[in-house]
């Protein structure tokens, strides 16, 4: 039976796509910028949200909330400024509790 690793299973579909073609681009940023229509820094900043989701999935936070949270700034749903603040404030709440 064939299990994906956690890493790749948080992936969507189209992520999986972009990650394939790097791959059979042999990792060329420049041929991907030209089969998707787009700038090198356009690969390079979808790159960059993709290996940050994999991080994300490596490290993932025991707590729902922290995680959900940290999917949506790499998935530029939630810039990364607010994120940090959400985090510290429940963090906050938490130990006001205990």
């Amino acid at each position: 039976m064939n299990t994906l690793p956690s890493w790749m299973a948080d992936l969507d579909e189209q992520d999986l796509t972009f990650l394939k073609r790097f791959l059979l681009a042999s990792g060329s940023l420049k041929e991907i910028a030209g089969q998707y229509g787009v700038s090198y820094p356009t690969v390079r900043l979808r790159l960059d949200r993709l290996i940050q989701k994999i991080r994300l999935s490596d490290t993932a936070e025991a707590d729902p909330y922290v995680a959900l949270i940290k999917r949506l700034a790499v998935d530029d749903k939630l810039d990364f400024g607010t994120a940090k603040i959400l985090i510290d404030a429940y963090r906050e709440m938490g130990k006001e509790k205990t």
